[in-house]
């Protein structure tokens, strides 16, 4: 990790605006608005839970990037746009397939749509990180060819956006089915 410009906070800032009008919007059709913000709380923790778990596992992965307190907190960061993407990605999803319960009803087409724009996006920021000099890859990075970025943090948006979609919707339906 190289030293912080404030350009960088420029993205998440954008998405985080989108973010909240997209909830506000959302939150006016919602049929049941208790359990709408429910399922995006759910999905707020979880997101940030297992992309923080990601995001320092990837560590060893960039240079000068080290497991103490400067460069946790800064995967604390990362985490906290990487949530606001989570959500960026849901809420567009929800407007793209016109139903809030979008995830119940994935088909694998659907399901390919969602993987392949979390991984563009990804990749699309990650490019932009290198360019900005934000951060540099260690060696053990793996790198996809052509684009010469690296997989792990193009694979952290193919895979977990949809497992903590499903996996709050699941903790919300179990939720429902025992307080009633």
């Amino acid at each position: 990790m190289n030293t912080m410009k404030p350009i960088i906070f420029l993205f998440p800032v954008i998405a985080l605006i989108l973010v909240s009008i997209l909830y506000f919007s959302l939150l006016k059709n919602a049929t049941d608005k208790k359990v709408f913000n429910r399922y995006i709380f759910i999905i707020t923790v979880l997101a940030f839970l297992l992309n923080f778990a990601w995001e320092l596992i990837q560590i060893p992965l960039y240079k000068n990037a080290y497991y103490n307190v400067a460069h946790i907190a800064f995967c604390a960061l990362a985490s906290v746009a990487d949530v606001i993407m989570v959500l960026l990605l849901y809420f567009v999803f929800a407007l793209i397939f016109r139903n809030l319960q979008w995830i119940k009803h994935l088909k694998w087409q659907r399901l390919v749509i969602v993987i392949l724009i979390g991984g563009a996006g990804a990749a699309l920021a990650e490019i932009w990180h290198l360019s900005s000099g934000n951060w540099e890859y260690a060696d053990l990075m793996p790198i996809i060819p052509i684009v010469n970025i690296g997989i792990s943090p193009v694979m952290q948006f193919m895979v977990l956006p949809l497992i903590v979609y499903f996996i709050s919707f699941l903790l919300l339906n179990n939720y429902e089915k025992n307080n009633g």
